[in-house]
């Protein structure tokens, strides 16, 4: 009988003791433990093995009336003697925060509390003849969540160092998903609150403790300028861009190879890495774990996306709804197979990714929306090329794309206004269209800039919904607002459709009208149509589309 797929389970001796199968990435504690920093973060995409590697490490390091030895007898680690001796040797601090998504302030804080209750209650017991009357008092407001807030900010410093007294040895402290929190409160409005709580909750028991051993956090992100972090010099950060840790999280393509093999699913190699592969850490091709389980387990259905439902992807939708004409641009690039070069900030700053190119595409690569296909370092900066990692996460952009839509003129509208187009019907076309500009202005949060943001929507709907059909093409010219769009038919029976955009020149005056005949005139002007007579197709649409704050007027050219 096979062993089964630990789906959904991330708890380490779980998986060993029922017997599931288990990609051994037990050399992640060697190269932890050898790791000359105290406190090292991992930043690694959700539903990458964090939370899992994090519980291996807790049953590796932890000192208790249970031996977990045996968990790592059959396992890598178990042939290096010399960190085998480590097992079992230290008291452990463990705190997942993955399920800290709160959209009440309170609840968060609450949630939170009982996080930190939790693991003072797990070691009760052993402090209660141990500590005096004071610490006692202390310990019983933690435990029974009725400590002031500041009394919070202190309560891993102070539980570290009651610990390491009682052991005799210093503490490892391991927090897994430790900017989820964040993240629920940038969403949700409570940012500032949170972001303080966590810089003097973590500050406290990482900075000049004493008491401390060694500190491992994961999250997806290494968040900055809050200065959660500020004055660790003895923190090591590992991003998706760095070589170190890079085989850790992920699965390796030899140990995809083994689990098909294992499984017996005879599927070619190539689909599936088209599907889930992809994705670059450090110098490592790394599959996606998630879908690699689910796809093993859910074969007979095809090929279809698993990691990208897995959450609401709210952050994503909103950076790329909100994000400026030039991400729209480059975001068609990407949807395109181009690659983008970009600076890599590795200090996210959670309030720039809406506002900031480089912040965003630096927020989507370590979330596991982009992948590294090359990188250089120049005068101090890192800068990646960086494409879309494979079809599943394709599949989520281009959901989200056309979800714009769908949010602005319901489904039924897109498709009549898709099919008016490609038919030649631009008086229903233009009536749809005008609706869908009205409904944009106010959904992609302009700020002053509206026929940009709208035509780049636009041209990334229509690149998606009529992509099997046809090829969309967008020359950009100098300046926003000029732009020569193509939709060449891969039927030369159909119609091929040319689309000059321009927004009203408030400087000159320039009416609606004017702009639409100077679109027009830059249509033949350039002999755009040329592109489409050489392809073999005759029956060509020119259109000119003017942009006026909300208004918006469509001219087709008669011949």
């Amino acid at each position: 009988m096979k062993t089964r797929l630990p789906i959904g389970i991330s708890d380490f001796k779980r998986i060993i003791d029922d017997n599931y199968y288990f990609v051994d990435k037990s050399l992640f504690i060697k190269e932890i433990i050898e790791d000359g920093s105290q406190v090292i973060l991992l930043p690694r995409p959700r539903r990458f093995g964090k939370t899992l590697n994090m519980s291996m490490l807790k049953y590796f390091y932890e000192k208790c009336e249970h031996d977990h030895s045996y968990l790592f007898k059959d396992l890598m680690i178990n042939k290096h003697e010399e960190i085998m001796n480590m097992q079992g040797k230290y008291p452990v601090i463990y705190i997942t925060f993955k399920d800290v998504k709160n959209k009440d302030c309170d609840k968060c804080f609450g949630k939170l509390k009982e996080l930190i209750s939790k693991e003072y209650y797990k070691y009760k017991l052993l402090l209660d003849d141990y500590l005096d009357e004071f610490q006692k008092a202390y310990y019983d407001k933690i435990l029974y969540m009725e400590a002031t807030e500041a009394q919070y900010e202190t309560s891993l410093m102070n539980l570290s160092e009651f610990l390491s007294r009682y052991y005799g040895e210093k503490v490892v402290i391991l927090l897994d998903e430790y900017d989820v929190p964040i993240q629920s409160g940038y969403m949700n409005g409570y940012y500032d609150e949170i972001i303080e709580f966590m810089r003097n909750f973590l500050g406290g028991v990482l900075k000049d403790n004493i008491y401390l051993e060694k500190a491992v956090l994961t999250g997806i992100l290494r968040v900055a300028k809050e200065s959660i972090f500020s004055g660790l010099n003895n923190l090591s950060v590992y991003t998706v861009v760095n070589y170190h840790y890079s085989d850790s999280f992920g699965f390796l393509d030899k140990e995809v190879e083994e689990l098909l093999k294992y499984y017996n699913k005879n599927y070619e190699i190539e689909e599936i890495r088209k599907w889930y592969n992809g994705y670059n850490f450090g110098n490592n091709v790394i599959y996606n774990p998630w879908s690699i389980l689910n796809f093993i387990k859910n074969d007979k259905e095809g090929f279809k996306p698993y990691w990208v439902n897995t959450s609401s992807n709210d952050l994503i939708k909103r950076v790329l709804a909100r994000g400026g004409s030039e991400l729209k641009t480059e975001l068609e690039d990407l949807i395109k197979g181009k690659e983008i070069e970009k600076v890599v900030n590795e200090n996210i700053v959670m309030h720039e990714i809406e506002t900031d190119a480089d912040n965003a595409w630096s927020f989507l690569l370590f979330s596991g929306y982009l992948k590294v296909v090359n990188k250089r370092v120049e005068k101090g900066r890192t800068y990646c090329s960086m494409q879309i990692p494979n079809l599943e996460v394709k599949y989520l952009y281009e959901d989200i794309i056309l979800a714009w839509f769908k949010e602005n003129i319901n489904i039924e509208k897109f498709n009549v206004m898709l099919k008016s187009l490609i038919s030649g019907d631009i008086k229903i076309f233009t009536k749809i269209f005008k609706e869908f500009v009205l409904n944009s202005v106010s959904y992609f949060d302009v700020s002053g800039k509206e026929s940009e943001k709208v035509y780049h929507s636009f041209v990334l709907g229509i690149l998606i919904a009529l992509s099997d059909d046809y090829e969309v093409k967008s020359n950009r010219e100098s300046g926003y607002g000029r732009y020569d769009i193509m939709i060449i038919p891969r039927d030369t029976n159909k119609k091929g459709i040319i689309m000059e955009f321009k927004k009203a020149d408030e400087y000159d005056n320039e009416t609606l009208e004017k702009a639409t005949e100077n679109a027009l005139k830059q249509i033949r002007d350039r002999n755009y149509k040329q592109e489409l007579i050489d392809r073999g197709i005759e029956d060509i649409i020119e259109l000119g589309i003017a942009f006026e704050g909300k208004k918006v007027l469509v001219k087709e050219y008669s011949k």
